[in-house]
């Protein structure tokens, strides 16, 4: 290797690393001063606690209610993906299927969708829904989840679907199988790398969802974790050190969720960039 080389890809490293630093910057300012007293925060803000404690912790999920509001955006989020995961593949899957033209007007009709911002439509939903008394319902929230992420979803499974050969299909309904359990199991099956993609990213999604929710929701018991912090923000605003403990609590489930799931999205990006 020329040293010209040596020293750009010396630079390119430091550069990136340096970009890291920044990124990761304001999550390590908030880690470290989550274990501070309010005092030893405005005191040193940018420095290591003298005393690392955990007592911000122990008071922020207590006070904020962490276990109901955990619970309630678990129920929320695993509901919505499965609906989505399994309606999604179906339609799909009627679209690849089926020549009707009926399809081929819903599936643009589902791909232009996507392009709608959800502002524009969140004032005549919830007056709409609000008139029904249909608001204040986890499971409401979940159907229009379905709703918001099924386009999305059904543009995915649709590519990946006219990828699959018919001849398994048939050879299934040779032997009998209905064409639900074709779609169940052959199809299905084979949509494991694109329907995990799919989770990953709904995941990410519904779960730190507030638009939405706040919306929704209007009963405390029913608020997700990002409600719970925003009304905890507006209760504990002087006390820097809880606020903090509070967000990391919020956002823990989630970086745990997806350092465990990372290597299956990045798995189901390159074999759609293979099929592509």
């Amino acid at each position: 290797m020329k040293p010209i080389q040596r020293i750009l890809r010396v630079a390119k490293s430091i550069f990136l690393y340096a970009l890291l630093a920044i990124y990761l910057s304001p999550f390590a300012f908030v880690l470290v001063n989550s274990f501070k007293s309010r005092r030893d925060i405005i005191s040193n803000p940018f420095g290591l606690p003298e005393v690392w404690s955990l007592q911000n912790f122990v008071n922020a999920f207590q006070r904020m209610g962490f276990v109901s509001a955990f619970v309630n955006s678990l129920v929320i989020t695993v509901f919505s993906v499965i609906v989505i995961a399994v309606f999604s593949s179906m339609t799909a899957y009627l679209f690849v299927r089926t020549d009707w033209r009926f399809n081929k007007v819903m599936f643009f009709a589902m791909v232009a969708a996507m392009l709608i911002p959800f502002q524009a439509v969140m004032v005549p939903l919830v007056q709409i829904y609000g008139g029904l008394s249909l608001l204040n319902s986890r499971w409401i929230l979940v159907y229009m989840y379905l709703g918001f992420g099924s386009s999305f979803a059904v543009f995915l499974y649709h590519g990946f679907i006219k990828g699959i050969p018919l001849e398994l299909e048939e050879a299934a309904m040779i032997d009998g199988c209905s064409r639900i359990q074709v779609f169940f199991r052959i199809v299905f099956p084979l949509l494991k790398s694109t329907t995990l993609t799919l989770i990953i990213l709904n995941v990410l999604w519904i779960w730190n969802d507030f638009l939405l929710p706040s919306l929704v929701l209007i009963s405390p018991a029913n608020r997700t974790l990002p409600l719970t912090t925003f009304y905890f923000h507006g209760t504990y605003t002087s006390d820097y050190g809880l606020l903090m403990a509070a967000l990391m609590l919020t956002i823990l489930p989630v970086i745990v969720f997806y350092a465990a799931m990372q290597k299956h999205i990045l798995k189901g990006v390159m074999e759609g960039a293979i099929k592509a």
